[in-house]
C-alpha cells in the first residue's frame, strides 16, 4: 500500500483555492499514468484464457446477403413479412405489448428484465450486455443527483437524464419483444418471428433472428442487436433536434469525459474465501470491507471515444460483447455481480468503500477531491452521494415515437463481423481516476480544495499489485 502523507491544513483555517488543485495536478497526472500502466497489465491477465464466441463467418455471409435482398426488393418486402396474422398471432402480440410495457416502466425494471431474459436462456447473450449497460445507463443517471450536482444547473440536469433515459427506454421498447417472441418460439416449439413487424422492427433483424432459431449462434445474433439498437436510437435521439439542442451540441454536455461519464463498467465479484458467506450484496463497515474483503476489486470496461458516432458506437457496443462473454473472468466475475447484487441506480452497489445511497453517511463538507486524495476509500460517513435511481427521478412516462424503418442502403451492413475484446479490459484505476477529476472539479465549483495530501494516489497502483478498487 502506498504511504499516506500527513495533512497540511491551511494556516488560516481556510480551504486552499484554485492554486492549491493546481500544485496537486503534476501529482495526480503522474499516479493516473502509474494506474494506466497497471491497468494494462491486469488486462493482459484478463485476456489470458478466453472463452470461444463461436462467431460463424458462414451464417454471417448468408444473413448479409438476405439482407442485401430485402434492399433491392424495397417496400414491396416489407409488406412480404408483414403478411397476415391469425387470432393467435394478434394474441401473442398484445400478450408481449403488454409485458413490454410493464417491463419498460423505468431503468431498474429494464435492467431486471434483461437479466431475467439471459437467465431463461442463456443463449441470448445480447441480453446480458444489455443488462450490464443498462446498469450503466442508471449510475449515470443518478449521478446527475449525486456527485455531478453542483456541477450542472437543473435544466442541464434534466436535459442529460432525458437523454440517458430516453436511449435506455427506446432499446428496451424495440429489444424486449424481440427478446420475447423468441422465448414464446421455444416454449410453443415453432417460430414466432413472422410477428416481428407488429412491434414496427426493422426487417434488418428478421434474417438474424431466423438464422438464430436455425444454428442459435449467439455471436452473430448479439452483433446484429447491436447495428440494430445503435441505428434504431440514431435518429430517434442521437439525432432529434431537442437533444442536439439540449444535450449532445451544449458545451457542458462535454463534462462527460471530465467526470468518469464517458465509461462503461462491468463489475467483477470474486469469489468467497472458503467459510465466507457469498450471498447478498457487499454490506460497507468502517474499513470498506465485508466478511474479511470487498467482493467486488475489479472493473473491467472500455472508455467512450465518441458517443454521438454511430460507428464508434457500434464498435465500442462488439468491443463490450467480446470482453464481457469473451474473456472467462469477466464473464464469470460480471455474472455472479449481477446474480448477487440487485440494481438500484446507485454506485454504491459496485463501491460501497466510496459511495453512499443514504445522505446520513455522506460527505457534508464542500470539498471531495482532497478526501479522495487521501486514501483508496472513504470513511463511513463521509462517503460520496449516489441516490438510488427512483429516489433521484421516478419513473417517466413513456414519449411518442416514430415507427420508420431504419434500414435504408447498405453501409448497416458495414458492422457485420467477428467482435473482438479491446486491449485495455481493466479499468479499475482509469474508473476511479475519472470520479477523482469529477470531485476537483467540484472542488473548483466550491470555491476551494480544502487541505489534503498533495501526493496521495489514485487508489490502487500500490507496490503490493493488489489493484483494489
Amino acid at each position: 500500500m502506498k504511504q499516506q502523507l500527513p495533512h497540511d491544513p491551511d494556516p488560516q483555517g481556510q480551504a486552499p483555492g484554485l492554486k492549491d488543485i493546481l500544485r496537486r495536478l503534476p501529482s495526480v497526472i503522474g499516479e493516473a499514468v502509474k494506474g494506466k500502466a497497471a491497468d494494462i497489465a491486469d488486462s493482459s491477465k484478463l485476456r489470458e484464457d478466453r472463452v470461444p464466441l463461436d462467431w460463424n463467418e458462414a451464417s454471417a455471409r448468408t444473413v448479409a446477403a438476405e439482407i442485401e435482398d430485402l434492399l433491392r426488393r424495397g417496400p414491396a418486402a416489407r409488406a412480404l413479412l408483414e403478411g397476415s396474422w391469425s387470432e393467435q398471432d394478434l394474441a401473442l402480440a398484445e400478450e408481449i405489448a403488454l409485458a413490454t410495457s410493464r417491463a419498460g416502466s423505468s431503468n431498474i425494471t429494464r435492467t431486471e428484465a434483461y437479466l431475467a431474459c439471459y437467465q431463461a436462456y442463456p443463449e441470448l447473450q445480447w441480453a446480458f450486455l444489455a443488462h450490464m449497460v443498462s446498469r450503466n445507463a442508471g449510475w449515470n443517471m443518478t449521478d446527475l443527483r449525486g456527485r455531478l450536482a453542483d456541477l450542472l444547473d437543473e435544466n442541464d440536469k434534466r436535459s442529460f437524464y432525458r437523454f440517458l433515459e430516453r436511449s435506455n427506454a427506446l432499446i428496451f421498447q424495440d429489444a424486449y419483444p424481440q427478446l420475447m417472441l423468441y422465448m414464446k418460439s421455444r416454449e410453443l416449439g415453432s417460430s414466432q418471428f413472422h410477428l416481428l413487424p407488429f412491434f414496427h422492427v426493422s426487417r434488418f433483424m428478421r434474417p438474424f433472428w431466423e438464422r438464430f432459431w436455425i444454428d442459435r449462434g449467439s455471436a452473430l445474433l448479439t452483433v446484429g442487436l447491436i447495428i440494430n439498437e445503435q441505428n434504431y436510437i440514431e435518429k430517434r435521439v442521437m439525432r432529434h433536434p431537442y437533444y442536439q439542442k439540449y444535450a449532445a451540441d451544449k458545451a457542458s454536455f462535454h463534462l462527460n469525459s471530465l467526470a468518469g461519464l464517458n465509461q462503461i463498467v462491468f463489475p467483477l465479484w470474486e469469489e468467497a474465501a472458503d467459510g465466507d458467506e457469498e450471498s447478498g450484496p457487499p454490506q460497507a463497515s468502517e474499513g470498506g470491507d465485508r466478511a474479511g474483503g470487498r467482493r467486488v476489486r475489479r472493473l473491467a470496461g472500455r472508455v467512450v471515444s465518441d458517443f454521438g458516432s454511430l460507428a464508434d458506437r457500434i464498435a465500442l457496443g462488439k468491443g463490450l460483447y467480446a470482453m464481457l462473454m469473451g474473456l472467462r473472468a469477466v464473464k464469470s466475475g460480471a455474472q455472479r455481480f449481477a446474480d448477487r447484487v440487485p440494481h438500484s441506480g446507485s454506485r454504491a452497489d459496485y463501491w460501497p468503500e466510496l459511495f453512499t445511497a443514504n445522505k446520513e453517511e455522506a460527505l457534508t463538507s464542500p470539498v471531495q477531491g482532497s478526501e479522495l486524495l487521501e486514501g483508496e476509500t472513504l470513511p463511513l460517513d463521509a462517503r460520496l452521494y449516489s441516490p438510488k435511481l427512483l429516489d433521484a427521478w421516478g419513473d417517466t412516462p413513456y414519449e411518442p415515437i416514430t415507427r420508420e424503418d431504419w434500414l435504408r442502403d447498405h453501409s448497416a451492413l458495414d458492422g457485420i463481423s467477428a467482435p473482438q475484446p479491446p486491449y485495455l479490459c481493466d479499468i479499475s484505476r482509469e474508473h476511479r481516476g475519472g470520479i477523482l477529476k469529477a470531485a476537483l472539479a467540484h472542488d473548483v465549483a466550491a470555491g476551494g480544495s480544502g487541505a489534503g495530501n498533495a501526493d496521495g494516489g489514485l487508489g490502487g497502483g500500490g507496490d503490493d499489485g493488489g489493484g483494489e478498487l
